[in-house]
């Protein structure tokens, strides 16, 4: 199953400071394959990650213990995804 997580900055002068302990632990897991794709917004107030978890609860723990969110640099907003499957039917 597919989550995404926005993640909205609410202090920019601590997101700074974790956002480098963010990246090592999006890559973490991206290397876990618990990472689907992550990015910032262009508008630069926040950005996505989409997770892969077994579950709604295993997908909220990863969430939350992102540095960015552990340490209210931002907050969370978590959702279930049921992406399309190409070609459509």
């Amino acid at each position: 199953m597919h989550y995404v997580a926005l993640l909205t900055i609410v202090d920019a002068d601590l997101n700074a400071k974790v956002r480098p302990a963010h990246l090592d632990y999006l890559d973490k897991l991206y290397k876990e394959n618990k990472v689907v794709m992550a990015g910032p917004f262009a508008d630069k107030k926040g950005g996505m990650v989409i997770y892969r978890a077994d579950s709604a609860e295993e997908a909220q723990k990863l969430a939350e213990a992102d540095p960015v969110v552990a340490e209210g640099a931002r907050t969370l907003e978590l959702r279930e995804w049921n992406p399309l499957q190409f070609p459509l039917a």
